[in-house]
């Protein structure tokens, strides 16, 4: 799925925690040693390289071209699967684990991390400069594919939350531009409260229970979900920098969003509806809701929409948490240096610039490649392209899932927003659960 793999993953990693048979639950898959290295230049003429592609995330074009470029540098010829998402963290446990895996896998980002710990991808530390081909990939991507400082998945594409916005309601409130600064912020959707005083309307519509978008609040103040060191984790909410994030999240939501918001996610009631129906001037969300919002009330039009990334007290756009895939190799794979061409292959600007970017749509990898994008973009591409630039990932531990799972950080959220917590209080028993849980050896 083009963006909506940051859910999904989240139930296939819940699923990857089984052991590996007999990999090595070390993880390392790969060459022990952290010297760079060049990827290998082999030819593999009469060979095969299966690729396993979750189905929606690439099209049948951008795989041929992909696969094309491959087979004219390598003789080799790749062999693409298309993956259901049904079942499949399962089947790709169960495949790492057996001698003949797929050689390269299309992974959600948030997934890497568990099929690293448990043996079945091969470490990539030595290839990562070559890798990246000059290019600086987003942290959103890379990050939460480095486990222990060791890299097990290459960036393919990412996907962005950004503030949609209704460019019609804003300008009857007098606000004419999308603004640059957390002020400019603040002010616009004090404009577009005044001018709808319901207190059943939200200028921004920000469920509670939506840690996606809150979580850069707390971003933005230098905090983080959690932090590890001597090889443990430890939960982070309870640091001054986050509890900063916290109280700037609480006066936010508080003050833009509706009341009856503070403790539901934003599926029920759905934020879609609410803005298609004027109940909510602005949602933070991603590119995908566009066409939804379209489809809810075909008088909303491009030209009736605007996006911006969500500005931050910082002086910055506020880090998003990124969706998208990573190219991961299997460790077990037998053709592994023509799965590491293939990957280089799919990594590669002119790739991401001509296929990725410009006939998938999607964020490119790197942020030269956004900024390369630019010129390219339409009104409604720019805020999301934009928000992209500035990223953050979720820790980088096998044991996430479980919190995601439990729903345990968007409780945190909505417990401060509807005021059942303070934020210190909120704060202390996440992290003495986040302590214990992503710390498990179970």
């Amino acid at each position: 799925m083009k963006f909506s793999r940051t859910g999904v993953a989240l139930v296939a990693t819940l699923a990857a925690t089984v052991t590996l048979g007999a990999c090595s639950s070390s993880g390392t898959g790969g060459p022990a040693s952290s010297a760079p290295q060049s990827v290998p230049t082999v030819k593999g003429d009469g060979k095969n390289v299966t690729v396993w592609v979750m189905e929606g995330d690439y099209s049948d074009q951008s795989l041929k071209a992909i696969n094309s470029l491959f087979a004219a540098r390598t003789g080799a010829k790749a062999d693409v699967q298309i993956q259901s998402w049904d079942g499949i963290s399962t089947k790709i446990t169960t495949a790492l684990a057996t001698s003949t895996p797929p050689d390269v896998l299309d992974l959600g980002n948030t997934q890497v991390a568990s099929f690293a710990a448990n043996g079945g991808l091969k470490d990539l530390t030595p290839y990562a400069k070559d890798l990246q081909q000059g290019q600086t990939w987003l942290a959103g991507l890379v990050e939460p594919a480095t486990v222990d400082g060791r890299l097990y998945g290459v960036p393919g594409f990412a996907g962005a939350r950004a503030v949609i916005y209704n460019k019609e309601m804003w300008k009857k409130a007098g606000v004419t531009k999308a603004p640059a600064t957390y002020k400019e912020l603040t002010d616009a959707l004090t404009k577009v409260k005044a001018a709808n005083p319901s207190d059943r309307f939200s200028p921004i519509y920000f469920p509670g229970q939506n840690w996606y978008a809150a979580m850069q609040f707390v971003w933005d103040a230098g905090g983080d979900i959690a932090t590890k060191g001597d090889g443990k984790w430890a939960g982070a909410f309870s640091s001054a920098e986050a509890q900063a994030g916290l109280a700037d999240y609480k006066a936010f939501q508080n003050e833009f969003s509706a009341p009856s918001s503070r403790t539901v996610d934003a599926i029920t009631p759905d934020q879609v509806q609410l803005f298609a129906d004027h109940k909510a001037s602005a949602i933070v969300a991603t590119s995908g809701f566009i066409g939804r919002i379209k489809e809810a009330n075909p008088t909303l039009t491009d030209a009736s929409l605007g996006t911006f990334p969500l500005p931050g007290k910082s002086g910055k756009a506020q880090p998003v948490m990124l969706g998208g895939s990573d190219w991961g190799v299997a460790a077990r794979s037998a053709n592994a240096e023509l799965a590491l061409q293939w990957i280089k292959i799919a990594a590669s600007p002119d790739v991401q610039k001509q296929w990725i970017v410009g006939h998938e749509g999607f964020i490119p990898n790197s942020l030269e490649g956004i900024e390369s994008a630019k010129p390219t973009l339409n009104d409604i591409q720019k805020g999301f392209f934009a928000a992209a630039l500035r990223s953050q990932a979720t820790p980088a531990s096998a044991n996430w899932a479980r919190i995601e799972g439990n729903k345990e950080i968007n409780n945190l959220f909505s417990s401060i927003a509807s005021g059942t917590k303070t934020p210190k209080d909120a704060a202390s028993a996440f992290d003495a659960e986040a302590d214990k849980t992503l710390n498990s050896t179970h």
